[in-house]
């Protein structure tokens, strides 16, 4: 069964453009004294082209029929080296990333430290709740071997200890933030480096796509990501620590280049997969999904099969930089002395000339209004998610 061109206007009352969901516990309430974050704003234009907008799927013409297991309420697929984005499903409604965050904080370690770096683990960082590699306190670790703990393990005592490197917690999530607004990816907010829930948290697939998509082009992320067994030292006196990937995209997927997976109880599962199949590589982003009937990583291979599958044309594109602001909100250009012999067209002041640039602006303002209208329109949607 083929399935037309659809760019999502469909099924708004179950997708969340501006938020995610309310939480189901505390672990987003503020500290004392500190407000409640805002959401992010939402672009006026949609990322990465408009069929990306709005609620509801995106799919090339005469796409073959996605695979039913897929329970994640927000997904995409796309080209890790074109930045072709090949069928999607919501991939701009804001979820909580859980530890998929990860690649972000990894981006960063990766652009501010040096591999050979050294740091010593503290009891902090093995007190962190949730996933933990097993940093050992009082031993001496590379950032190279902190940064394999992170992405193999998902190690929360990992994510704490290179943000210490990184000057602390508070100036490391500014870092990730300001590093994801540079990339274009501006549904994101991270509040922690782990992925652990905290106050404002947001991301979306088309996001962590951006994200590891540059994070892939990164010789050294690439190869600990694709890395299915490393040691890294263990505790002083003891045998070194053994550290598994704990993704299955790279551990039984034919072709698998890794990944990252995530978990919490107000994200639910979050994935990351990508996959080479002769030279076409592909990445799927699946978010707020469920274990049933298959287990995430299950669909996720299942969604990386559905894209090889595709050879239609693209329903967008992964950006690399933020976006230009639109053209009502930059500064007016000077005016620029047209080359013409014509009286009526002799400078840009001419009486026809005058008319096009009035024609221009007033198809300007209704495209502006258009999407205003339209942002607005999603804004008023509300209601429960579905994965």
């Amino acid at each position: 069964m083929a399935l037309p061109l659809l760019s999502g206007t469909a099924h708004a009352e179950d997708c969340y453009i501006a938020a995610p969901p309310p939480p189901v516990d505390t672990s987003e309430v503020p500290l004392p004294g500190q407000p409640v974050p805002e959401p992010v704003p939402v672009p006026e234009t949609p990322v990465g082209g408009e069929q990306l907008g709005g609620c509801g799927p995106a799919f090339p013409l005469y796409a073959p029929a996605l695979p039913t297991e897929i329970t994640a309420a927000s997904w995409l697929v796309a080209d890790l080296d074109s930045g072709a984005v090949l069928a999607a499903h919501e991939p701009h409604a804001r979820h909580r990333p859980a530890s998929t965050i990860k690649v972000l904080t990894a981006l960063v370690a990766l652009r501010e430290l040096q591999l050979d770096d050294t740091l010593v683990a503290t009891q902090e960082d093995a007190n962190q709740e949730g996933s933990r590699v097993g940093l050992a306190p009082g031993a001496t670790y590379t950032v190279r071997d902190v940064l394999t703990g992170l992405i193999l393990r998902s190690g929360n005592d990992a994510a704490h200890a290179l943000a210490m490197k990184l000057g602390g917690v508070e100036a490391t999530v500014e870092k990730m933030n300001a590093l994801a607004e540079s990339l274009g990816a501006l549904d994101t907010r991270a509040a922690t480096p782990s992925g652990l829930d905290g106050p404002g948290m947001s991301t979306s697939a088309y996001d962590l796509a951006v994200v590891f998509r540059v994070a892939m082009q990164n010789p050294v992320f690439a190869e600990i990501v694709s890395t299915h067994q490393a040691f890294l030292p263990g505790a002083p006196g003891g045998p070194p620590l053994e550290v598994w990937s704990d993704n299955q995209v790279l551990r039984a997927y034919p072709g698998g280049l890794g990944g990252k997976t995530g978990f919490t109880d107000d994200a639910r599962h979050t994935y990351i997969g990508a996959a080479d199949h002769g030279g076409r590589r592909l990445v799927a982003v699946l978010m707020r999904g469920e274990n049933q009937p298959v287990r995430l990583s299950a669909q996720t291979m299942r969604l990386l099969d559905y894209g090889f599958e595709l050879n239609g044309p693209p329903v967008g594109e992964l950006v690399t930089t933020s976006p230009a602001p639109p053209a009502d909100a930059r500064p007016a250009e000077q005016p620029v002395q047209a080359q013409s012999d014509d009286p009526m067209f002799g400078t840009v002041g001419g009486p026809l000339a005058l008319l096009a640039a009035a024609a221009v602006a007033v198809l300007a303002a209704i495209a502006v209004q258009r999407r205003r209208a339209a942002l607005a329109r999603r804004r008023r949607s509300g209601g429960d998610d579905h994965p």
